[in-house]
């Protein structure tokens, strides 16, 4: 609500005019004129949304016994990401004016392109390179459930270089497991919260879950959408990115790619919510079939089931949303749900 009040304020009062004249006021090219643009107006909403996010973090968060982050952690990761957004973003943002600029009507596919390369990259660096930024993996120990998850995947035959434990208690007391990556730099991740609260039985009915995510082929269908959304973006940007009425109706006078793009997206953006409840749906669906390859495969697959009770007990996670926010906002379905069809699999 505030991010709306301050937006709505900051258009009729001609903000978005004034930053132009200012940005323009450097005397660079339109690229760099373009990048000055959006980054300022990205700090500005990073400096509007940071006080909200401090309060959720140690009010709220400390609040329900969640938070373990210290101020000095807190900064580091903020000065982290917003080093890492230019150092990623901003060659991308560069790329992408540069197309629209000079590739007239190829830009859409080349920016499209570029992102697709961009995504992919990142995609495959991230678990190496990016994530250990942040947090630190180390390998799961040797014992009891090192070789039941090992012993487990050899049986799916799942090609499984390691698993890596993170120190997610270095910030939550949220416990949690995922599968990110591909080709050889894929990975299973445990937090340690995870491994402390629950049974070697529940561990590996939950990696099973994240192991059925790729046999079954989920993340290469996200990954697919993803791409085709980003696809469908670009090709209507297109169209709209030079159109005046879509300055004036931002009271900036004179027409840019940089300016189009910020005007383009604030108006894209229903499109793009209605868009991800149908992606939400997807997911919710992925995740019914993740829990029921866990069951039919794992040794113990029915564990899920209290694992996912335990987690939703530590987690206090709201057991009954309503249908309609689930249906706005869940890419999981509520854990009553997930537990009554492993449960009773011939009802649901």
């Amino acid at each position: 609500a505030v991010d709306l009040a301050v937006l709505l304020a900051f258009w009729f009062a001609g903000g978005f005019a004034w930053l132009d004249v200012w940005a323009r006021g450097f005397g660079f090219g339109p690229v760099p004129t373009g990048m000055i643009y959006i980054g300022a107006l990205a700090l500005l909403k990073g400096i509007i949304s940071q006080p909200f996010d401090i309060y959720s973090t140690f009010v709220i968060e400390a609040r329900f016994g969640f938070n373990k982050t210290t101020w000095r952690t807190y900064v580091v990761d903020r000065m982290k990401a917003l080093l890492l957004g230019v150092l990623l973003g901003g060659p991308l943002l560069a790329v992408i004016l540069l197309f629209f600029e000079h590739a007239g009507v190829n830009a859409w596919w080349c920016c499209w392109l570029a992102t697709v390369i961009f995504m992919l990259t990142v995609q495959y660096v991230a678990p190496t390179w990016i994530m250990p930024l942040f947090n630190r993996f180390d390998p799961l120990p040797e014992g009891e459930l090192r070789e039941a998850v090992i012993r487990y995947a050899r049986e799916i035959n799942f090609a499984l270089d390691n698993i890596f434990v993170m120190d997610g208690s270095k910030r939550s007391t949220r416990a949690n497991a995922y599968f990110t990556g591909f080709g050889r730099r894929r990975r299973i991740v445990l937090f340690d919260t995870l491994i402390e609260q629950h049974s070697t039985d529940a561990l590996v009915a939950v990696l099973a879950h994240e192991m059925g995510h790729y046999k079954q082929n989920h993340i290469v269908k996200m990954l697919v959408i993803g791409i085709a959304q980003a696809g469908v973006m670009f090709y209507i940007l297109s169209w709209f990115i030079s159109f005046p009425g879509l300055f004036d109706a931002f009271y900036v006078p004179q027409v840019s790619v940089y300016a189009g793009l910020i005007f383009f997206g604030m108006l894209f953006s229903p499109i793009n919510s209605l868009l991800g409840i149908a992606v939400n749906a997807l997911s919710r669906r992925h995740e019914f079939s993740a829990d029921r390859f866990a069951v039919a495969t794992a040794p113990q697959g029915r564990a899920l089931a209290e694992a996912l009770k335990k987690l939703s007990v530590d987690n206090l996670s709201n057991l009954q949303p309503h249908p309609f926010y689930v249906f706005l906002n869940y890419s999981h379905p509520p854990v009553l749900e997930r537990v009554e069809a492993i449960e009773n699999p011939n009802v649901a």
